[in-house]
This record gives structure tokens, C-alpha cells and sequence, in this order.
């Protein structure tokens, strides 16, 4: 069997464990308490009057459920789902194809919806409020626009960036929804669902001992169990015990408070390359050796709620969390104390 052949089954397994550990109604889906009564009342609502529901938005960071919960609302309608992102829909008449091809009642996924095309919004608000589209045919003068309609739909948008949503786009939303950090109980009632559905044995400290590193995203709790499942059947005696995934984690940098090989990289180049900062963005990201994005998006958004990095107007400064955690003590006579003062 060829490498890229071993690659593609691996990456085939693993969507398949993570499809099969996804809720698929209401009922099953853990925490969000206040986002899931309001879906149920929507769609129980909506059911009733035997019309499609109001238009989704759900917006928060990745590995929440927003794409789960777009495939719970297409189940507990019993209709049709049709899944996309923004960055794909470049041109209207990408997106018309995709509207008129909708069956009565479907739901349509929009992942990244604030990254779509400008043209393509606008195409968009038609469809969302009138159930039509405008076809441009032609060009310059002779150019004509066809009316199409559009069978009524359920647009269900996801976005990692609400505040780049243009106003227009976000008024018609008939439902916005912001999906919070799973707490520290939440992500050990799903570890022991997903646990249950992938056969493996579980103690309650295994579990917590996961939760506890898992940056309050149900992705990454899932993605650790798997990891920690490896090393449980290869290296132990197949269960799952704090002991175990600790060792597991070890192995695969993850430390105890969640943080990844690249995290503390970013972190120690930050105390020990910078004296704690403050440091540019753009400098930090050459001395670990990644992207500015990949910094600033991956990175940092944990490491400041974690409170282990701040940002100031000055650049990045390491606070005195982020130096316990490397063991080290803060050396007297930084810039930080003068920056946090101002910043308060």
C-alpha cells in the first residue's frame, strides 16, 4: 500500500470518528444550554405552522458546533441540507446555482459566511427575504436580468468574525446565536458520550484529566480522546485513566492547561528571546518560525483568555501567569508594569 494511500485512509478514519461522535438531534447535543432551547422553540414553532424557521446565524470560535447544530436543524426538520462556505462562492451565479437547486424546506450551510463574495451577498438578500433571485444575462447595455424564484429555505450562516458581517446581512437573520467555551463539566459529560460511541473505556479522572486540556472546544476534546485512546491500546491496557492521558498527552505536548508545541513556543520566545515583550506581532512570529496569521489567529486568542500574554498598544507582553507557567520569574526593571498601568 502506497504512502499517500496510508495518508488518505488515516484522514478517512479520522472524519469518520469525528462523524460519528457528532450529536445529530437537540436532545443529544451537550452544553449550550440557552442556544439549544431557543433552536427548539424556533423549529417547534416553525413546524407548526408547517413554515420553514426564520434564517440561522450562528457565530463563536471554532470547534463549538456550529456545523453540527446546522445538520441538527436540517434533522429535526426532517429536510434536505446543502453545505458551502464563503470563501467558495466568489460569483452570484455560483450561489444562484446553488439556490434553485434547493428542494422545498432545505436548509442551506453557509460556513464563513462573512468571507463571501460582495457580489454574492447581494444575491443573498433577495433569496433570504423574497425567495428570488435576479440572473444577470449578457453584458453592458444588452445585458438583462432573469427573475428566478427560489424555493422557501433555511439559511443556517457560521462565522468565526461577526463583526466583519456586513449590517444588511446581519439584519436579516431572523436568529443569532453566539456559541460559548464549553465549561470544565460540559467537555467531561461529552467525553464520556464520545467514549461510549467509540467503544473505549473511560474513568471519570481519565475524563477530566482530558477536559482539563481540551481549551474548552469539544473538537479538541474529541481529537485528545482519540489520541489518548492510541496510546491507551498500544502502551497500557486499553482504558483510559487519568494516568494514562496524562503520559498520552505528554507525548503529544499537550501540557495542563492545553497548550501545544507551538503555543510555548510562542510563549518562551516571547520571555525568553523579548525579556516578556513588548514585541510586534510580525517579530514574534519570525522567531518561532510561522506566519503572522498563523500567530494571531491560532495562537494568541487562547494564550490571552488563559491570561498567559497580553496585547497593548505597544506590541505583545507576556504577563506574570505566562512566566509562572514556563517556571520562570519575571526580571525587575521590564517595560510591562508601565504598559499594564497604562492599558488600566
Amino acid at each position: 500500500m502506497s504512502d499517500d494511500l496510508v495518508s488518505a485512509t488515516a484522514g478517512d478514519d479520522e472524519l469518520d470518528a469525528e462523524a460519528s461522535v457528532r450529536p445529530r438531534r437537540l436532545a443529544e447535543f451537550i452544553a449550550q444550554h440557552r442556544v439549544r432551547d431557543q433552536l427548539d422553540l424556533l423549529l417547534k414553532g416553525a413546524m407548526g405552522r408547517g413554515t420553514p424557521p426564520d434564517h440561522i446565524l450562528l457565530s463563536g470560535p471554532p470547534g463549538l458546533g456550529k456545523t453540527t447544530l446546522a445538520n441538527i436543524v436540517a434533522a429535526e426538520l426532517g429536510t434536505g441540507i446543502r453545505t458551502t462556505s464563503g470563501p467558495v462562492i466568489e460569483r452570484s451565479g455560483d450561489l444562484a446555482a446553488i439556490l434553485t437547486g434547493l428542494a422545498p424546506g432545505d436548509v442551506l450551510f453557509i460556513d464563513e459566511i462573512h468571507r463571501i463574495a460582495k457580489p454574492a451577498e447581494e444575491l443573498l438578500y433577495s433569496a433570504m427575504e423574497d425567495f428570488r433571485v435576479d440572473v444577470v444575462v449578457g453584458k453592458g447595455p444588452g445585458a438583462t436580468a432573469i427573475p428566478l424564484d427560489v424555493e422557501p429555505f433555511t439559511l443556517v450562516g457560521a462565522t468565526t468574525r461577526a463583526g466583519l458581517l456586513s449590517g444588511p446581512m446581519r439584519d436579516r437573520f431572523g436568529f443569532v446565536a453566539h456559541l460559548d467555551f464549553y465549561s470544565a463539566a460540559d467537555l467531561d459529560s461529552l467525553l464520556h458520550r464520545s467514549a461510549r460511541i467509540l467503544g473505549v473505556p473511560i474513568t471519570d479522572d481519565g475524563a477530566a484529566e482530558i477536559a482539563g486540556r481540551s481549551r474548552g472546544t469539544p473538537r479538541i476534546a474529541n481529537r485528545l480522546l482519540r489520541r489518548v485512546r492510541d496510546y491507551a491500546e498500544v502502551r497500557a491496557d486499553g482504558v483510559v485513566t487519568e494516568a494514562t492521558a496524562r503520559a498520552a498527552l505528554k507525548v503529544y505536548d499537550v501540557d495542563a492547561l492545553g497548550l501545544d508545541r507551538l503555543d510555548r513556543a510562542v510563549l518562551r520566545a516571547l520571555i525568553e528571546s523579548f525579556r516578556g515583550g513588548p514585541v510586534g506581532l510580525s517579530t514574534l512570529a519570525v522567531a518561532v518560525g510561522e506566519q503572522s496569521d498563523t500567530v494571531e489567529e491560532v495562537c494568541e486568542p487562547f494564550l490571552v483568555r488563559a491570561g498567559l500574554l497580553a496585547r497593548t498598544p505597544r506590541g505583545r507582553v507576556a504577563t506574570e501567569a505566562g512566566w509562572a507557567h514556563l517556571g520562570k520569574t519575571p526580571p525587575s526593571g521590564t517595560m510591562q508594569g508601565d504598559l499594564f498601568a497604562r492599558d488600566a
